[in-house]
């Protein structure tokens, strides 16, 4: 079949280039992940280039386009891709992440397997950009050093490179679809289970091969201290009583402390949980006179009032149960300390009790921050507590749980990529 002429090849890269700005300014996540902000960029900055370019007969069309398709479904599609923080960190490495949990950097390649040089001879090949991108992240500080290096290869890779991983670098081919399909085996003895139903590939990534290299021999090494046992478990008709019924106990339900999966619940998540905007008291805070609503949250007025409005629109413990299904929940002693004390302080009798029901079925850690996080500088945006807080969590490879995006994105901004899920403020009330 010859090949189509190269007007229409420009004409379908710029119909193309249209529809991948479209899909990446469309995403829900494009203001939380700079990463996708960055590609945003570079898209319309190939969509100027393509719209610039006029038909040459004698040459084909070059552009950035494949790759920048391949970026967007690892960002945006990929369910083990987690918290990319900014794309480029270093020349020859794409983006950083949490991949499947651990730090990674991500190599990614888009061309044509039989233009993957594997020579030694050649400075710009493949070997030379992992032996380069290997040694930068075994002399990265603790903040920004991998764990793990990922290589992606869209449109697959011959033998030649394939072995050349394996025999230089230690290299493992991994099958990027197993996140996406089959059945989750809670019980098997496969490391991470990170098999999910509830994402679809995207036809393209079928093409797909990766390979993992470590970065540090020592990856285990931080959990070789085991969890403190779960709490017993509590009467049934405990949970049914009085203010611990309807959602709140649909909430505590979710959580499963016999799982593997773990996550890390900071003090935002916990007030959340049991505030009682989420727990059915809208109604309530809303019946009082603005003046005495006013005299009670003075400065906070508005910002507990959006949140009552928010809790009308979509009830906020439906998000954090998704969150926690199904999932170990952990938190630090910090936290225990911090939560036990806001709620004392600011907490009224039924958020009291729900606080204290919460506390019984969470496992409380103790304060064990990664090297990589107390790495980081402490500054006004990564205070000490919070370096404590999600530090825990990185060290249990756990994400956390929680609404302080002004430190999340700080971390971001340092440029090491750190598991956390977001979630909606809450306060208490004090009704």
């Amino acid at each position: 079949m010859a090949a189509p002429p190269v007007s229409d090849e420009l004409g379908l890269a710029r119909a193309r280039c249209r529809e991948l700005h479209d899909r990446v300014a469309a995403s829900p996540s494009l203001q939380r992940h700079p990463a996708l902000r960055s590609l945003l960029r570079l898209v319309a900055a190939e969509q100027r280039f393509l719209d610039s370019s006029r038909p040459d007969q004698g040459a084909p069309l070059s552009t950035n386009l494949p790759h920048l398709a391949a970026l967007h479904l690892l960002l945006a599609a990929h369910p083990a891709v987690r918290c990319p923080s900014r794309l480029a960190p270093l020349p020859g490495v794409d983006f950083a992440c949490a991949f499947r949990s651990r730090a990674a950097w991500v190599l990614l390649s888009a061309r044509n397997p039989s233009r993957l040089a594997w020579a030694a001879a050649e400075p710009d090949g493949i070997r030379a950009r992992v032996a380069a991108a290997l040694g930068s992240a075994r002399g990265a500080p603790p903040d920004n050093r991998p764990e793990k290096l990922l290589l992606v290869f869209a449109r697959g890779v011959g033998a030649d490179p394939a072995r050349g991983f394996a025999e230089e670098f230690g290299a493992v081919e991994i099958d990027l679809l197993v996140d996406f399909v089959g059945e989750a085996d809670h019980d098997s003895e496969e490391e991470e289970g990170w098999v999910s139903v509830s994402f679809h590939p995207n036809e393209d990534m079928r093409s797909f091969r990766a390979f993992e290299i470590d970065v540090v021999e020592c990856g285990d090494e931080m959990l070789s201290s085991p969890l403190p046992p779960p709490p017993p478990p509590l009467p049934e008709m405990e949970v049914k009583e009085g203010s611990l019924g309807g959602e709140f106990s649909v909430f505590v339900g979710k959580m499963n402390m016999g799982s593997r999966e773990m996550v890390n619940l900071d003090t935002t998540a916990l007030v959340a949980i049991v505030s009682g905007i989420s727990n059915g008291g809208v109604g309530k805070l809303m019946s009082i006179p603005e003046a005495e609503t006013r005299a009670r949250f003075k400065c906070n007025y508005k910002f507990v009032m959006d949140q009552a409005h928010s809790e009308l629109q979509s009830p906020i413990l439906v998000e954090l149960g998704n969150a926690v299904d199904g999932k170990k929940c952990i938190i630090c002693e910090t936290v225990n300390s911090e939560f036990k004390e806001i709620v004392t302080m600011c907490g009224g009798p039924e958020e009291q009790t729900r606080s204290s029901q919460l506390l019984k079925r969470l496992i409380v850690v103790p304060d064990s921050p990664s090297a990589r996080m107390m790495d980081l500088p402490t500054t006004r945006k990564l205070a000490m507590k919070n370096k404590v807080v999600f530090g825990t969590g990185d060290h249990w490879r756990a994400p956390t749980l929680t609404a302080n995006m002004g430190f999340v994105r700080a971390v971001s901004q340092s440029g090491m990529p750190l598991l956390t899920i977001e979630h909606r403020p809450r306060a208490l009330i004090g009704l």
